[in-house]
């Protein structure tokens, strides 16, 4: 994940969680809000469960060593334009959030950390 144009990275913490939900639930998908559950925080579901429209950006398809097939990361258009000169560094940390992310019955959330680009 070490591409300099990337918009969204995965540090190896989350892409170790990413293969271990990923062997439980199938392939899996991201959508960065900025609403409600969690405030700001992504949230993992399997692929084609949080239903995307007109007001969401396929911002990247995440390659992750171990996963066949790339993991697609949404963002709220909203939010791209807020972040738009930002690098997203997907992270775990210990706790459990408040959403329906699929990482929560593990005791840990994903945490989305940036760097200007």
């Amino acid at each position: 994940m070490s591409d300099t144009h990337a918009r969204v990275e995965l540090t190896p913490a989350a892409a170790e969680l990413v293969r271990r939900l990923r062997a439980v639930h199938g392939p899996l998908m991201f959508h960065q809000s900025g609403g409600c559950c969690d405030g700001s925080a992504p949230m993992c579901y399997p692929e084609g469960e949080f239903r995307t429209g007109g007001s969401d950006v396929l911002l990247a398809s995440l390659r992750v060593d171990g996963v066949e097939e790339p993991v697609s990361f949404w963002i709220s258009a909203s939010q791209q334009e807020v972040w738009q000169h930002t690098r997203l560094i997907v992270d775990v940390v210990e706790g459990r959030g408040s959403g329906f992310s699929l990482e929560a019955p593990e005791g840990v959330r994903f945490l989305i950390r940036s760097r200007l680009i």
